[in-house]
Formats: structure tokens, sequence, C-alpha cells
């Protein structure tokens, strides 16, 4: 199978405007990303909507296409970006402009998922540790996945699920693996292509949450899981703890 990855880059960003030119060790958060997937993906391409974007790829030697300002979501981008480049590719792989410190084991786990010829679209997910506190699953802006028994997605929500009836909440993560959703995508062409003309779905508008849209219209979201936690970059201050890390990783 040939892989396609795109890094779709904005430089309107409500909480960090220009976040993916922000300096992180001397690079572009945009080139930490780039780097650290162009080795394991067949084809890696920038999509953004902004020429200093497009300048900063092309300046450290990255493929860069330009699409259109008014995408409400990294997938349509995703789409308009696979269109231009063209090319005979299998699968779509959708990777977030602000995770700097994504794993090659990451990406494989997402690939490995098409090896069953079900699956339409791959996500994937992290066990939440049992040590950890109670509200850390209770966070709304951490997203829970409930997954089957043959590792696909059967809901997404920022709610707790599943609900452990008749269990004091201090021992939910002890008594039951709850999985921690990792925003990396990767589709199939032609369901990438399916997909960006469906409108929003009842659960996606409760939830706010675009995946629920896909399994609403009954795609199936194969789940590959990862226990490496990721540094996203949604704010300058992760952009300071993203310093310190790299500080830690690069210098022991």
């Amino acid at each position: 199978m040939k892989f396609l990855g795109i890094i779709p880059a904005r430089y309107a960003s409500t909480r960090f405007p220009a976040k993916p030119l922000a300096m992180l060790g001397g690079k572009p958060v945009i080139q930490r990303v780039y780097e650290q997937v162009s080795a394991i993906i067949d084809d890696v391409y920038v999509a953004t909507d902004d020429e200093r974007i497009e300048q900063a790829v092309l300046s450290f030697g990255g493929k860069v296409v330009m699409t259109s300002e008014h995408h409400k979501s990294g997938t349509d981008r995703c789409y308009e970006a696979a269109m231009k480049i063209g090319g005979e590719y299998d699968v779509v792989i959708n990777i977030q402009g602000d995770e700097p410190f994504i794993q090659s084991s990451q990406i494989e786990a997402l690939k490995s998922c098409f090896a069953d010829e079900t699956t339409d679209i791959a996500t994937l997910v992290k066990p939440f540790s049992a040590d950890s506190p109670f509200q850390v699953l209770e966070n709304p802006n951490s997203p829970k996945v409930v997954v089957s028994q043959n590792q696909t997605a059967l809901y997404f929500s920022r709610s707790i699920v599943p609900y452990l009836r008749g269990v004091e909440k201090d021992e939910w993560l002890k008594k039951h693996t709850f999985y921690k959703h990792i925003g990396l995508y990767a589709y199939r062409v032609n369901v990438l292509k399916e997909i960006t003309s469906l409108q929003q779905s009842p659960l996606e508008i409760a939830e706010s949450l675009e995946q629920l849209r896909w399994l609403e219209n009954g795609y199936i979201i194969k789940v590959g899981q990862t226990n490496i936690e990721t540094i996203g970059i949604d704010t300058p201050e992760d952009l300071k703890m993203a310093e310190e890390f790299l500080a830690k990783i690069t210098h022991g």
C-alpha cells in the first residue's frame, strides 16, 4: 500500500496565531513535525492557506501545497491537498501540525490498521494510566473512546464512557481500561472523498467531535494503540513545555 502524509497548517489560530512558524529548538514547529514523519511515509506534504508557511516549508526543503482558507476542518484541507497532489495513493494520513514529537511507532500503528480490508478510517488511542487522578479522566478536552473486541471504535465522547455502575469513582481507572483518543487519522482515499461531502450529524454537533459524523454514517474506524504520551502545542505555554521536553531528550 502507498501512503500519503498531509500536515494541515493554518496561520490563523485563535489560541496561538502563527503557531506553525513558532521556533522550537531552533527550527519552526512545522519543520519538526515534517522531519518526524517524512522518513516513514512514502510522501509528505504540508497543506496550508498562508504564503508565509509555504515559504518556510520550501526554505527547509519540504513539499507544500496551497489550499483554500475556507476549510472548516483539517479533514477537508487534507482532501483538497490530496486532489491537488494526485498520484496513486491508497491511504491519506492526516498529521497534526502541532505534534512535533510524534513517533514512528504511532505512524506504523496507524498504517497497520489497513491490513484489515474492512477498515475505512484509522485512528489512535492510548490507555489511561490506572494511577491517573480521576480529574484526568473527567477532562472534556480529552475525548474518550469505547473500543470493540475487534479494535474498532464504537463511540467517542467528551464524557466518561462507559459509566461504571456501583463502583466508587476513585476506583474507576483501576477497575476498567479507559482509552484516550489521540487525534491522528488515516483514511482510504475513496473514503476521504466521501466523508468530506457528509453533512454535520446530530452526535457530532452535540459533542463537537467530527469523527462521530463518520460513525453515524456507518464508516468503520479501526483503532491502533500507543503507549506514548505526545505533547501537542495549542498555546504559547505548551511551546515552553515542548522546549523543556526537547532539551531533556536532546541532552539527556
